[in-house]
């Protein structure tokens, strides 16, 4: 074990007294003692007892300059390797990384075509580069939304027909032009995402296929669909995917052939209706006020089964656009069930049916809507009063001779 020690040592003494102001430097050398053992007094090494403290601080100076130096050569060494490989990097060959899914899907071997072959050609003089929706505002096909629709035929993952399926419904939105130039091919492609095992993909197809019924020409193509929606809704309990498929319903007219299917799931949508997802709830809502104008249709409604709570529904605590849709489905309920053409049969309903819980004998319904009367929100309080309008018989219906038996009302005249 080596020990350095400084010494003041008198020059040309014998003795081992040391003189102020001269300074020495001693190695001392030895093997380590064993535990028990006092240690021995070091002894001077005589080749360093002539090297004074400066001279070896000078020495561990150097070193450090040269093991600094060596290190700052060999960061800029790999540095240059890393940047040098990034450079010379080929283009990957096409995956299902996000990164590429805006890219031709070229067919097994071949490489992908690099964002700078697949960019479209400089714009003359005058005329906007850049984003898809530039080229498009200035009547220039960018391209984009034809790529996606042709690598979402490619074989990818879950996530990628995700990510594809989300920038087709974009590029719905933003390039109109494009959009109206795809074929009823693009919505067989579309629609059969439905069948995939993925959830995710599920929804962004639902979104997708919402895009595209904007533009008239596809409502039909898309309708073709709409028994899968709603097998979809009616089988797998997903908040997003409820959402997702009530959107497209209720952006599409529904035909007379789905309503068999309709009667199947009604209820599933009246269990949504009576969830705890404000926005399912609105959309499930909102298509049951559309089917409950529906003739063939409206018993249906009235006798499904719900919950005793049901009528919370209409408390002044609910949301003010849930509030508005439940009376206006109520509304809607209630000019049917008045209809000629509902009156001139004799329905029996379930006693724990919707129509018991609005319009039964034991019903509250009547004090949740004169308590909605002073809703801070003036088209609550509207629809409000319209529901209590519609309660009333209609003066024709009431000195008609009718053989079924008469409903509830629940206000006399003149209140």
């Amino acid at each position: 074990m080596l020990a350095w020690v400084a010494q003041r040592w008198r020059p040309g003494s014998n003795s081992g007294t040391m003189a102020p102001g001269t300074a020495r430097v001693l190695v001392l050398e030895g093997p380590s003692h064993s535990p028990g053992l006092a240690p021995q007094s070091p002894k001077p090494s005589t080749e360093d007892m002539g090297k004074s403290i400066p001279q070896c601080l000078g020495q561990l100076d150097i070193r450090k300059s040269v093991v600094g130096l060596a290190t700052g050569a060999g960061a800029i060494y790999l540095l240059y390797k890393a940047i040098r490989a990034g450079i010379q990097c080929k283009p990957p060959l096409c995956t299902t990384s996000p990164i590429c899914i805006a890219r031709e899907c070229p067919g097994p071997g071949e490489r992908a075509v690099p964002q700078e072959a697949a960019a479209p050609k400089a714009a003359p003089e005058g005329e906007p580069e850049g984003l898809a929706i530039e080229r498009e505002r200035h009547g220039r096909d960018s391209g984009e939304l034809r790529r996606l629709l042709n690598s979402l035929e490619c074989k990818q993952d879950e996530y990628t027909k995700s990510m594809i399926l989300h920038s087709i419904t974009r590029c719905v939105y933003l390039l109109e032009a494009e959009a109206s130039a795809c074929t009823t091919d693009d919505i067989r492609l579309l629609g059969d995402m439905l069948d995939d095992n993925n959830n995710s993909v599920k929804i962004q197809a639902l979104n997708a296929l919402k895009a595209f019924s904007g533009i008239r020409k596809f409502r039909l193509k898309i309708q073709e669909h709409t028994i899968k929606v709603l097998e979809l809704i009616s089988t797998i309990w997903d908040t997003e995917l409820h959402m997702a498929g009530l959107r497209l319903l209720n952006n599409l007219p529904l035909p007379d052939y789905v309503h068999p299917q309709l009667r199947r799931v009604m209820p599933a949508l009246m269990a949504i209706v009576q969830s705890d997802s404000i926005l399912p709830q609105i959309q499930a809502i909102r298509l049951m006020s559309y089917l409950a104008q529906k003739n063939d249709l409206l018993y249906d409604i009235l006798n499904c089964q719900v919950h005793p709570t049901f009528l919370n529904l209409f408390q002044a605590t609910q949301s003010g656009s849930l509030l508005l849709e439940v009376l206006v489905f109520a509304e809607r309920l209630s000019e049917g069930r008045n209809s000629p053409h509902y009156r001139a049969v004799k329905w029996h309903y379930n006693e724990q049916s919707l129509h018991e819980a609005l319009f039964g004998d034991e019903s509250r319904l009547a004090d949740r809507l004169l308590a909605l009367v002073i809703h801070p929100e003036e088209d609550v309080q509207i629809q409000a009063c319209k529901v209590i309008v519609s309660l009333q018989y209609p003066q024709d219906l009431r000195v008609r001779p009718s053989s079924c038996h008469p409903s509830h009302s629940y206000f006399k005249n003149g209140e």
